[in-house]
């Protein structure tokens, strides 16, 4: 019983930290990376569809991305969709291939990147101090019921303990 709850406990935790790491990859840095437009939506004969199912996209250079449209009269649709994203992103089209230049970071970008990692990650910390908090209270719903005794839920809160250390640990 205490351990499907710790189970139970660790794969909510592992889910909190690897949707941290696809938040922060999301994020756009100096560095082109294809991760940057998973999160553009393109009308697609009036079906919003992600740009991934829409296009290649690759990096071409360290600030430059390719994106090959499989639907040649998709590509307008596909060039308003990365401007009107909040990414602030310009592209050009060359024929057949859309090119997304990434500017250079300024300082004040950079300090704003910073709050908003840091904020991501606290989020994280916060998802994962939650699960504890569940954990916790199905094991003392447990002792309530008098399912399990008092040693064990003292144990099983410090083994929960310990793995919320651990996963926040990873969130850094």
């Amino acid at each position: 019983m205490i351990n499907d709850i710790q189970k139970d406990a660790q794969e909510r935790m592992d889910k909190c930290v690897e949707s941290l790491r696809t938040q922060i990859s999301k994020i756009r840095t100096g560095r082109a990376s294809p991760s940057l437009l998973d999160g553009i939506i393109v009308e697609y004969y009036g079906t919003p569809t992600p740009l991934r199912q829409l296009a290649n996209v690759v990096v071409e250079d360290s600030r430059t991305l390719a994106l090959t449209v499989f639907d040649r009269s998709l590509s307008p649709a596909v060039e308003k969709a990365i401007m009107a994203s909040d990414l602030g992103l310009n592209p050009s089209s060359a024929g057949t291939v859309i090119r997304v230049p990434l500017p250079a970071l300024t300082e004040e970008r950079r300090k704003d990147l910073i709050k908003v990692v840091r904020n991501e990650a606290e989020q994280g910390r916060i998802a994962v101090r939650n699960v504890r908090r569940d954990a916790n209270d199905k094991v003392k719903a447990l002792l309530k019921d008098k399912e399990i005794s008092e040693d064990e839920d003292r144990r099983s809160q410090d083994d929960i303990q310990k793995m919320t250390d651990m996963f926040i640990k990873k969130n850094r």
